[in-house]
């Protein structure tokens, strides 16, 4: 493939002179688990979101599961409790939410967005709603003036998924102040898949908060439930970051700000070239807000437009053709009807955003794509 969806090689090869040696201090240092490089990684991700304090951890779908559990060890949440959550998003968003045994309520997208449609929380609260999930969805944040009322307004808990969105900016800001995504609601948790934009060389995540009681309940249910050795105080899990992993992300939350700019560079690219009424691009704002996780553009016939960039040597890839209302292990919620999430899995395709891309190999997709007849 000319143009691969996502080459990793190319986009780590910039920093790989100081990941190796990031790396190598680690090996060299005989400290494995835990120490400094975790505890400075933390430092440095709370200052780069705006947050007091920040717990690595082990993946994104183990921060959110901390997040819940920890809730419920603070008497917070209880078990059959509510969540709103978007539809139109990753398993790992309604996993986290049924692993802590609570229920997920999920609200629609907006079609433009992509994201939940905050137009829609009054319609789906209930009483036993005590709390949102809300998804930043490709690395478009999702929270304006309307969701941050809406909690307000009934006492909720605010819980972001983050996993694809470091960096990015919503609508209004949170109540520290900043707009940032991971300082907008109670808790947020991160990803570092190695595909995100800050990616590891494999499994880590995050928690930030302004809450001091939930992160050291979060680090505990980490540790085994544990503060201190051999006194565990909840059932807790092995969720720990390990310091190779948070070196690696050093390098990489660093390079955060030039990340950023090039995938902003390279969608408003695309906005500015692709012009093809078969093709429809995703909302640019102005100021871009987003930091173009993934540049997601819908088409009617799936399969025709996929084969024909493959054909033209250009990689795709979809996010996602199953919701997760319609997966099998969700089959309690299989009678939902859920059109605009319906409508979205069948029609999104994920085109190449990545930093790694030059200006010209942006043009030269988009020529591609301008030629496409359905």
């Amino acid at each position: 493939m000319k143009y691969p969806v996502l080459d990793l090689g190319a986009v780590n090869a910039p920093l790989m002179p100081a990941i190796s040696a990031a790396i190598d201090e680690v090996v060299q240092s005989g400290r494995y688990v835990g120490g400094p490089v975790v505890e400075a990684f933390e430092e440095e991700l709370a200052a780069a979101t705006g947050t007091p304090r920040a717990v690595g951890v082990s993946n994104g779908l183990d921060a959110m599961r901390l997040i819940f559990k920890a809730y419920i060890e603070l008497g917070r949440l209880s078990p059959g409790d509510a969540v709103i959550v978007p539809a139109n998003t990753y398993v790992a968003s309604f996993l986290a939410i049924t692993d802590a045994g609570l229920r997920p309520v999920p609200v629609e997208p907006d079609a433009v967005t992509l994201n939940m449609d905050t137009t829609l929380l009054e319609a789906a609260y209930t009483p036993d709603v005590k709390a949102v999930l809300t998804v930043h969805l490709y690395g478009r944040a999702c929270y304006d003036a309307a969701l941050r009322d809406f909690v307000g307004r009934h006492n909720l808990l605010l819980v972001e998924d983050n996993a694809q969105a470091i960096g990015a900016d919503g609508d209004v800001a949170g109540p520290l102040g900043t707009a940032r995504t991971g300082a907008l609601g109670h808790a947020a948790a991160f990803s570092f898949y190695p595909t995100k934009n800050v990616g590891a060389l494999g499994d880590a995540g995050a928690v930030t908060s302004a809450d001091t009681d939930l992160l050291d309940a979060v680090r505990a249910l980490a540790n085994y439930g544990s503060r201190e050795r051999y006194n565990n105080i909840y059932k807790g899990y092995n969720c720990r970051l390990d310091p190779v992993q948070a070196a690696v992300l050093r390098v990489k939350l660093a390079a955060l700000p030039a990340i950023t700019a090039a995938r902003r560079r390279n969608a408003a690219a695309y906005q500015a070239a692709i012009d093809n009424e078969a093709v429809t691009k995703p909302l640019m704002t102005a100021p871009d807000r987003c930091v173009w996780h993934q540049y997601v553009v819908r088409v009617s016939d799936r399969a025709m437009f996929r084969n024909y960039l493959a054909a033209n040597g250009v990689g795709t890839d979809v996010h996602y053709p199953v919701p997760p209302h319609r997966q099998k292990c969700y089959a309690e919620y299989s009678a939902l009807r859920l059109p605009v999430t319906e409508l979205l899995a069948d029609t999104v395709v994920s085109l190449p955003i990545s930093e790694a891309l030059t200006p010209a190999q942006i043009g030269e997709i988009s020529r591609i794509i301008n030629s496409y007849r359905p």
